[in-house]
């Protein structure tokens, strides 16, 4: 699928999904919980360990759903980032900006999301081509900075990392944003192995966005 088709489903879907697995298959079980609930925007973060495994089978079980997009999170050079994209990756997530990994998202027409905190950061990451700014860490910087970005900065595709949760997701999207990144408010009832837990919390996330999209 093109990239710009995938951008799109970011921006209808709303809300990506941050995986960090204990193991391979906790991280896989966690992407299936999420995907279950209907947050179908995974980002497998490469703390996982074997996450470019877990990439791979998480691709391919869903490779008939052209809903469901897998990603890579938590790439922070451009060697990890062509290893997701050879497995399947369909976007790549960074906690900061590196031009080398943009360049190589661009390579292979990959949806890059490089991690930003303010406009210097905001201006280099769309002069070196990325698509999707991750406003990171959203629980420092607050809504705010997303009105502020966008202020100078229209053009500018913006998701917020860290700090996400249901109660918060009306005013994150309300402040400008294409789509939302919820990690560990999401997924964390996958610590006590309550996947089920996910799912319903997944379902809740869903139906913020849709709320706050009325």
């Amino acid at each position: 699928m093109d990239k710009y088709k995938r951008m799109q489903q970011f921006a209808r879907q709303g809300i990506v999904a941050v995986v960090r697995g204990r193991s391979m298959e906790d991280g896989i079980r966690i992407a299936d919980a999420c995907i279950a609930g209907g947050v179908k925007a995974i980002e497998l973060a490469f703390t996982t360990p074997r996450a470019q495994e877990a990439i791979r089978e998480l691709v391919w079980k869903y490779r008939s759903d052209d809903e469901v997009i897998i990603g890579a999170g938590t790439v922070l050079e451009p060697i990890t980032a062509r290893i997701a994209i050879l497995e399947g990756a369909q976007f790549v997530v960074s906690p900061s900006f590196d031009e080398e990994t943009v360049r190589m998202c661009n390579l292979y027409r990959i949806v890059s999301c490089p991690g930003i905190m303010t406009p210097a950061e905001a201006v280099q990451a769309l002069r070196a081509g990325a698509d999707i700014l991750k406003v990171f860490p959203g629980d420092i910087v607050g809504t705010k900075m997303i009105k502020d970005i966008r202020g100078p900065l229209p053009q500018a595709s913006l998701m917020p990392s860290g700090g996400v949760d249901v109660d918060n997701v009306a005013d994150w999207l309300h402040a400008g944003c294409v789509a939302i990144s919820a990690g560990g408010s999401l997924t964390g009832a996958a610590k006590k192995g309550d996947y089920a837990g996910v799912t319903e919390k997944a379902k809740a996330f869903v139906c913020a966005v849709e709320r706050a999209r009325e």
